[in-house]
């Protein structure tokens, strides 16, 4: 369902005609063994395709607006090898759209100091093209990531890939669609928001469904189909006696199998990359849709409990950055605490649906249980438990006159006891830099208690990620201090205000 393998990102290369004929072969030597370098790193997962040097306000702008129209271009990587004068960049970058990132860097790494002279100078002045073509971002107000040091730095490879890994998140969100079965549950404020707002500042569109068009899907699922899929959970997860081929509760596993199918089949019939469903909306399903959404998520689908689209496009957002790295990514909402002092701790978990690319086990236990909420008979679900390990938490909240991103990062820890009375999925972690300040600083800026989980990405992919949707974006980590805190969300409430900053893109 993901493959960032089809994506490409442009390296484009300034310089100006003032050198010569020599020096520009020279420049293009350099920027076609640059980028056929970065396209052979494993660590960035899309193609790099070089263009030719760009000398020219025609040139630029055409590039720009062919860039817009290619529909696997994710965004440019832009080198200013020697000195590119930066109004001519103005008409291509007040026409593009699509994220770029500026690479300030040179080919070479060293000075060579016995043999450098003018020549060598006037070819290898990155180091001031490239504060000129700063300059000109700045000066436009466009929202890019810049990366300096050398290209064959790891360090700076790695970055390039994060930033292509959120480039690919966001090229994926543009004009993709989630599908909202019912509404939000009933008096929630943060699940709500402004769906017109999303679609002109995220790209999404947030379309909403009754439950009786996903129980017609069902209702077309045959019972070979049925078997078939029964037959795969029995071979994938640890099944629970009365779940098994012979258990009395058999049935049961096919009403869940029956939900999953017709819940495909209507997101791949819709063109869907992400949906979300409500417990108080459920009439004429026989159980709610917990193993069929941890399913859909471990496939790369993107889901908010209780309406909560917005939340439904991040996981979508988090499993495409994510996509082939080590670690899983979920959706998770903030259960409840265990209180003692700089070692306090908070459970995750919900009421079925956490995916089970975080769990700890090879093969989760599929169990039936009872469920004190929702009216309906009992779910099938995976339980287990999250591995511990380094992870982060974001959570997307409507402000009112802008969308706000948090970025919490966590450290997962396996519980001190066993948890025999607990049959959903869970994950226990202690926030940065503790739960007493992260907690105390989510509040304040208003975090919602759904978020992304993950432990395949960091904080700055989200930051990558909040720079290209331009969109505020606060982080939470082991130096956060409140009254700091409280500082950064004064001043971005008057620069927001003051500014009218709104990312229309």
């Amino acid at each position: 369902m993901i493959d960032l393998s089809n994506y490409e990102i442009w390296f484009v290369t300034g310089s100006q005609n003032l050198y010569g004929e020599d020096v520009l072969q020279q420049v293009a030597q350099h920027a076609r063994s640059i980028a056929a370098a970065l396209d052979a790193e494993t660590v960035i997962p899309v193609k790099v395709i070089y263009k030719p040097v760009l000398t020219t306000h025609d040139a630029i702008r055409r590039l720009c607006i062919e860039a817009e129209l290619a529909d696997d271009c994710i965004g440019l990587v832009t080198w200013m090898h020697t000195f590119s004068p930066a109004r001519m960049w103005i008409p291509g970058l007040q026409s593009l759209r699509k994220p770029f990132v500026h690479l300030h860097t040179q080919f070479n790494s060293d000075i060579p100091w016995s043999t450098i002279d003018m020549d060598f100078m006037n070819l290898n002045q990155s180091a001031h093209g490239g504060r000129e073509f700063g300059f000109i971002g700045s000066r436009l107000g466009l929202e890019r990531t810049v990366v300096v040091g050398h290209w064959q730095d790891p360090a700076v490879r790695r970055r390039l890939g994060v930033w292509a890994r959120a480039a690919g998140a966001w090229h994926d969100g543009q004009r993709a669609r989630i599908a909202r079965f019912g509404d939000n549950m009933r008096n929630v404020a943060v699940t709500e928001g402004n769906k017109v707002s999303a679609e002109i500042e995220l790209g999404y569109s947030v379309s909403g469904y009754g439950i009786g068009d996903l129980v017609q899907a069902m209702q077309q699922v045959s019972d070979s189909e049925v078997d078939a899929l029964t037959r795969e959970y029995d071979d994938t997860y640890s099944v629970s006696a009365e779940l098994g081929p012979r258990g009395g509760r058999r049935s049961e596993l096919r009403e869940g199998a029956r939900i999953e199918l017709g819940l495909r089949r209507f997101l791949a019939d819709g063109g869907f990359i992400g949906f979300s469903s409500s417990f108080e909306v459920l009439h004429g399903m026989a159980q709610l849709p917990g193993l069929a959404v941890q399913r859909l998520m471990a496939d790369g689908y993107g889901f908010g409990a209780e309406g909560d689209w917005k939340t439904a496009a991040l996981v979508r957002a988090v499993k495409v950055m994510a996509h082939g790295l080590p670690g899983g990514s979920s959706f998770m909402e903030d259960y409840t605490y265990h209180f003692r002092g700089n070692e306090s701790l908070v459970l995750g978990a919900h009421m079925l649906e956490l995916c089970p690319s975080i769990a700890d086990q090879q093969k989760p236990s599929l169990e039936i249980h009872p469920l004190s909420i929702g009216g309906k008979s009992d779910p099938v679900r995976l339980v287990f438990t999250g591995r511990p390990g380094p992870a982060i938490n974001a959570s997307l909240v409507d402000m009112g006159d802008r969308f706000r991103m948090l970025v919490n990062e966590v450290n997962a820890v396996t519980p001190a006891e066993a948890l025999p009375r607990l049959p959903v999925a869970r994950v226990l972690w202690k926030p940065e830099p503790d739960l007493e300040v992260a907690a105390t600083s989510w509040i304040l800026a208003g975090g919602a208690h759904h978020t992304a989980y993950s432990q395949a990405i960091g904080a700055e992919y989200i930051e990558d990620y909040c720079d290209i949707a331009g969109i505020e974006c606060l982080h939470i980590d082991a130096d956060t201090r409140v009254d700091d805190f409280k500082r950064e969300l004064r001043w971005n409430e008057a620069y927001y205000r003051m500014s009218g900053v709104r990312a229309v893109r």
